[in-house]
């Protein structure tokens, strides 16, 4: 048992470090192999109404290609136009809301903490604000720089679609090979982890999606319907960021908040409206889309999720991004599996393993009068 975790963690070590080293390389290979793992059951479906798996997976591909390369034309340069003119505008915004402090609850602030508590109020916002945008401007640039974006765009435009094919093509095949080259002793059981961990990917990643999607459209119509500035661009960027649990929706209620401060004070209808956005939406997500999109079977809990992704992201770029539930997912199989055998292995029940560890039993010998 022990050589056998020596040799796992020496793999997991290597697999590390080659990911730290070769990143940049790797970019658009695992980023088709998401692709082709995402699709398969779309492949799988066409495959059951006649079509064969070439014909499959040409369909698709180019379906997706057409679609993202439709999305990049048009949304991309309105989205980019949209955030270059909230970021120039963030300072005023910062400014508004200090001002905002001050008028509103200037006096109370001073009355509760003393002389000289609105000052530091008014300083503690903009230290907010401003550590917040270094911290996800640092995020960010790690991301891009760890990636290479701007260099492997072309790769990735091209090998990814590329290295998708094949794979998707292929992928039946890729995994029938790969379950023979385990052991027959151990199959069974690595095809259990296997189905358990695709199950918790798979449940995770398009279920998340489409709670993103469905958040992502909610919160701009809502607060496109609010009239708040930029409460489309907040909206999508709130459902896209949903896929970090909380953090999405924590961010767009922040940003709008503030936004609608600084817009419709002081009239307190439309800030509450703004606010009540997002709570209808949590609302909805709680109680109704994450039990039926994501679910509770997954294994993921939130905060392994987010410390996957942001530590990921972080160390690996991009790449990080790509492979951080999948590795959350199987860290977090291989975890319940390991507490499962300890806690049938005899040294948590207790048992005594074998007959010779056994202690020698006391046989009381009734002795019966003579005569």
């Amino acid at each position: 048992m022990q050589r056998h975790a020596a040799y796992w963690m020496l793999g997991a070590g290597l697999a590390a470090l080659l990911l730290y080293l070769l990143g940049d390389i790797l970019l658009p290979f695992v980023a088709g192999a998401a692709l082709a793992y995402l699709l398969d059951p779309v492949a799988d479906r066409l495959e059951r109404l006649g079509m064969g798996r070439l014909g499959a997976t040409i369909v698709i591909l180019v379906i997706f290609v057409l679609a993202f390369m439709l999305a990049l034309v048009l949304i991309v340069p309105l989205a980019v136009q949209q955030i270059l003119t909230f970021v120039e505008q963030v300072p005023g915004y910062v400014a508004r809301l200090q001002a905002l402090i001050a008028e509103q609850g200037g006096p109370l602030i001073d009355r509760i903490g003393g002389e000289g508590a609105l000052a530091q109020a008014q300083r503690s916002v903009g230290d907010l604000v401003g550590q917040g945008a270094n911290w996800a401007a640092g995020f960010l640039r790690s991301i891009w720089s760890g990636s290479k974006a701007l260099v492997s765009l072309v790769s990735i435009l091209v090998v990814t679609p590329v290295v998708a094919f094949y794979m998707l093509v292929d992928w039946d095949r890729m995994i029938a090979t790969l379950d023979t080259w385990t052991p027959p002793r151990h199959r069974g059981t690595m095809r259990r982890l296997g189905r358990e961990m695709d199950h918790a990917v798979s449940g995770f990643v398009r279920g998340q999606s489409a709670l993103c999607l469905f958040l992502g459209v909610f919160y701009a119509t809502g607060l496109g319907l609010v009239g708040l500035n930029f409460g489309v661009l907040i909206g999508l960027m709130s459902g896209f960021l949903s896929f970090i649990p909380y953090v999405g929706s924590l961010t767009g209620l922040l940003l709008s908040v503030g936004v609608a401060l600084v817009q419709f004070m002081p009239d307190w209808t439309w800030v509450v409206a703004t606010l009540g956005v997002f709570l209808v939406g949590q609302f909805i997500e709680g109680n109704i889309l994450s039990p039926k999109l994501v679910g509770a079977s997954v294994g993921l809990h939130p905060v392994w999720v987010m410390f996957a992704l942001l530590a990921f992201g972080a160390l690996f770029g991009f790449v990080g991004l790509l492979l951080a539930v999948p590795v959350a997912a199987m860290i977090g199989v291989l975890t319940r599996f390991a507490v499962e055998r300890y806690q049938a292995s005899p040294f948590f029940t207790g048992e005594i393993a074998g007959p010779a560890s056994r202690p020698p039993e006391i046989v009381l010998v009734r002795s019966e009068p003579h005569g």
